[in-house]
C-alpha cells in the first residue's frame, strides 16, 4: 500500500522536509537494463508428472445464495455464505487440460491457467475482516488464462545481487531525484532514499500514516531501513526497496515478465474458488499461522506471533496448490498492470474475458495524476486494525516509481508449447 521511510530525511530544514515529504508520500499511498544474463540458478531436468486435477469442489457452490456486495458490507451471519465458496459471484474453477509432462523452468511452478471468478467480496463485519470495503475489487467476474510458469518465491537478495552484478543496473531508489519529477523541491532537498516503516514508541491515532512512515535519505535494496543498515546473511530474504521499474528491468533480464495482475491472483488461489485466503476460509487453520502480517498493536508492537517481527526469509510458510510460497503477506509484489478503480467495471458484461492485460492508462480518484501499478498480496504490516490486503481476491496500488521496505516481486513467464513426451524439469 505505502511505499515510504520513517527516518528523519538528512540536512532538510523543517520547511522544505514536509513539502517533499508530503509530495512522495502521496504519490505512493496505499500501497533495469537490458542485458543476457548468466543465472546463478541453472535450468536443469528432471521427469515430472503433471496430473489433470480439479481442485474445487462444485458442491460448495451454492446457485442460490444472496449477494454479498452491499454498501454496508458483509454481516457475520453471512459468514456461512462464505465459507461456502462465496456466494453467488463465485463459480467453479476450471482448470486448463495439462500435457502429461513439461519443460518447468529452476525455481518456477507450472499453473495451469484456465477459467476462473477474479475478484472479492466485502470483508467489513466478517471476524478479522477489517474496516475496508475493497469496493476496486468488485464486481467479480470470469477470466480465462493461458498456462504460465511463475517463481515459486519472490525474488530474492542473492538473485537480485546477481542481477546487479552482471548489468551494473542503478535501481531508482538509488538515484537523485530530479526537479522533473518534483519540480516544486529545492536542489538541496532532492537526495537519493526510500521510504522506510519504523514502528512509534507507542499507540497512535491511525488516521496520519505519516508517523510510522518517513522518507529516508540512503535507504535502498542493499540498506533497506537506511544508510546503517545492510542484507549481510539475508541472501533469502526478499529483495526490497525496489520500484516497479527495477522489478521489470530484473525480469527482463532473467527471461521473464511481471505477471499481469489476473495470472497473479489465478495463481495466487491455487486451484480452490471464492476463498478469503489463498489457504482457505480460515486465517489460522488449527491454530497455525500461514503468512507473515502484522499481530499485536499497530503500528507501534509487532507481537510476531506468526514466528517473525518485521520481514521473513522466503519459504518460511507452506506453498498453496500451485506450490507457490508466500502469497500472502511478507512483501507486497508488483504486478505489471496500471492500477485503475473501476477496471472491473469495464469487464463486468463479458460472459467471460481472455488473458486481461489491465486498463491502458493508470487512474486513482484520491490521485489522479499518479502513475500507478497494481500491487497484490498484502505484506508483514497488514492486519485487521488497518489493512486486510493479505486476503487474496483484494487489491493494491502503489506510484511506479516509488519503493518502500515492504515491496517486492516475483516473476512469470509463458509456457511454450511442448510435446507430451518432452522431459519435464523443475
Amino acid at each position: 500500500m505505502l511505499r515510504l521511510s520513517e527516518v528523519k530525511m538528512v540536512s532538510l530544514n523543517t520547511k522544505y522536509r514536509l513539502v517533499i515529504m508530503s509530495v512522495i508520500v502521496l504519490l505512493v499511498a496505499q500501497s533495469c537494463k537490458d542485458h543476457k544474463h548468466e543465472t546463478t540458478d541453472k535450468k536443469v531436468t528432471q521427469t515430472v508428472i503433471i496430473k489433470k486435477t480439479y481442485l474445487t469442489d462444485q458442491s460448495l457452490f451454492p446457485r442460490n445464495a444472496a449477494a454479498f456486495c452491499r454498501p454496508a458490507g458483509i454481516k457475520r451471519s453471512d459468514s456461512a455464505l462464505f465459507m461456502n465458496g462465496g456466494g453467488k459471484d463465485f463459480r467453479e474453477t476450471i482448470s486448463n487440460p495439462s500435457p502429461k509432462t513439461l519443460a518447468i523452468p529452476a525455481g518456477m511452478k507450472y499453473i495451469p491457467g484456465g477459467e476462473f471468478s477474479m475478484g472479492g467480496v466485502d470483508p467489513v463485519g466478517m471476524d478479522g475482516g477489517g474496516h475496508e470495503q475493497m469496493s476496486d475489487a468488485r464486481p467479480v467476474h470470469r477470466v480465462r488464462l493461458n498456462p504460465f510458469y511463475m517463481d515459486a518465491t519472490v525474488v530474492t537478495n542473492k538473485q537480485f545481487a546477481a542481477f546487479v552484478k552482471a548489468t551494473g543496473y542503478v535501481t531508482v531508489a538509488e538515484q537523485k531525484p530530479t526537479h522533473e519529477e518534483f519540480p516544486t523541491v529545492p536542489e538541496e532537498n532532492l537526495v537519493a532514499g526510500s521510504l522506510v516503516f519504523t514502528a512509534p514508541k507507542e499507540k497512535v491515532p491511525l488516521n496520519n500514516y505519516l508517523q510510522w512512515w518517513a522518507y529516508v535519505k540512503g535507504a535502498d535494496w542493499r540498506h533497506p531501513q537506511g544508510p546503517k543498515s545492510n542484507i549481510i546473511g539475508k541472501d533469502n530474504y526478499p529483495v526490497i526497496q525496489v520500484c516497479w521499474d527495477d522489478a521489470a528491468a530484473y525480469a527482463k533480464w532473467a527471461g521473464k515478465r511481471l505477471p499481469t495482475e489476473a495470472e497473479w491472483e489465478f495463481a495466487a488461489r491455487g486451484g480452490l474458488a471464492g476463498k478469503l485466503y489463498a489457504w482457505g476460509n480460515v486465517l489460522k487453520p488449527n491454530g497455525k499461522w500461514m503468512a507473515n502480517i502484522f499481530e499485536g498493536s499497530f503500528p507501534n508492537k509487532d507481537a510476531g506471533t506468526d514466528g517473525f517481527i518485521g520481514i521473513a526469509p522466503v519459504k518460511q510458510f507452506p506453498a498453496n496448490g500451485y506450490g507457490l510460497y508466500d502469497m500472502a503477506g511478507n512483501v507486497w509484489q508488483w504486478c505489471n498492470d496500471w492500477y485503475s478503480n473501476d477496471y472491473y467495471n469495464t469487464l463486468a458484461n463479458n460472459p467471460v474475458t481472455v488473458n486481461p492485460r489491465g486498463p491502458t492508462s493508470p487512474y486513482d480518484p484520491d490521485e489522479p495524476d499518479a502513475k500507478k501499478r497494481v500491487q497484490r498480496g498484502g505484506s508483514f504490516l497488514c492486519t485487521d486494525e488497518y489493512c486486510t490486503r493479505y486476503m487474496v481476491g483484494t487489491r493494491g496500488k502503489g506510484d511506479a516509481r516509488s519503493a518502500s521496505n515492504h515491496i517486492g516481486f516475483r516473476c512469470v513467464m509463458d509456457v511454450k508449447s511442448v510435446p507430451d513426451t518432452k522431459v519435464a524439469a523443475n
